[in-house]
Order: structure tokens, then C-alpha cells, then sequence
């Protein structure tokens, strides 16, 4: 008899996010994700008073310096569509975070390939039995501050 599988906890998701961010409460933070509202408020209890969801964040303008991306029952190329269109909601400056649920054991390379594709480059990532979660920064920014 197989054991029921375990989800991750929305501490664990949050805890893991917010780290890879490296979130201060004072930042404008946009969630995207079928859970969205749920982090939203999980955030807010937190002390994190600027988050949005992608149903009350507005038009693009790149002015949220964290975006956080639960994904979870969607293909890769459904990801790839969803981050195109969240980048332009990010500032200059921002990260980008990602956590795909451990079941649909995404392929880090076209994670990566993607996210190259859109300007992004994955800084830091971190696994758990539950899940995968990666962050992400501007390549033309990492290239700015290098040569600075």
C-alpha cells in the first residue's frame, strides 16, 4: 500500500519564496498562482502590508520589486506563458521567485531556458521532498553590476 503523498505546507512555500527573495517587508510584492489569494494573506499576517495577487495588481508598469509564482497542475509551456506575461510587472531591479510542486517534476533546464528567454537568470534554488523553488534577476542587471 502506497503512502498518501504529502503537499507542502503554505509556511514551508512561503518560508522557502520569501528566503530565496530575500523579501523585506517594505517591498511591493506580486503573487501569481492558483493559491495567490491565499499567500496574499498569509503575507499580509506575516507583516508584509504590499502584496498583490494578479487580480488586483493592475496594469504593468514594472512596479513590483518581488514576484512570487506557486505553481502547481500545469505544463511547462503554460509556466512559460504565465511568466511572460508577469515580467512586465516586475521592476528592473526585482527577482523573481518560482516554486513548482515536487509532482511535476519540471526539467531545470527548460525552467532555465525559459526564464534566459525572457531576460532572467537563476541566482539560487533550493529543493525539498515537497517541491522546487528558484530565483531569478534580470541578466542585464547582474551584467551592470559586474561591471560596476
Amino acid at each position: 500500500m502506497s503512502k498518501p503523498r504529502y503537499r507542502a505546507s503554505g509556511d514551508e512555500i512561503i518560508d522557502a519564496m520569501t528566503a530565496l527573495a530575500r523579501c523585506s517587508k517594505g517591498q511591493q510584492i506580486i503573487v501569481a498562482g492558483a493559491n495567490g489569494p491565499q499567500r496574499m494573506f498569509e503575507l499580509h499576517h506575516r507583516g508584509y502590508a504590499r502584496v498583490a495577487t494578479t487580480e488586483t495588481c493592475g496594469l504593468p508598469r514594472g512596479q513590483y520589486d518581488v514576484a512570487l509564482v506557486e505553481w502547481q497542475s500545469h505544463s511547462i509551456k503554460a509556466l512559460s506563458a504565465t511568466l511572460d506575461w508577469l515580467v512586465n510587472f516586475i521592476s528592473p531591479t526585482g527577482v523573481l521567485v518560482i516554486w513548482i510542486h515536487d509532482r511535476e517534476h519540471p526539467d531545470r533546464r527548460k525552467l532555465a531556458a525559459i526564464l534566459q528567454k525572457l531576460g532572467f537568470r537563476i541566482e539560487a534554488g533550493t529543493r525539498s521532498e515537497h517541491g522546487l523553488a528558484v530565483s531569478a534577476r534580470r541578466l542585464d542587471v547582474q551584467q551592470q553590476v559586474l561591471a560596476a
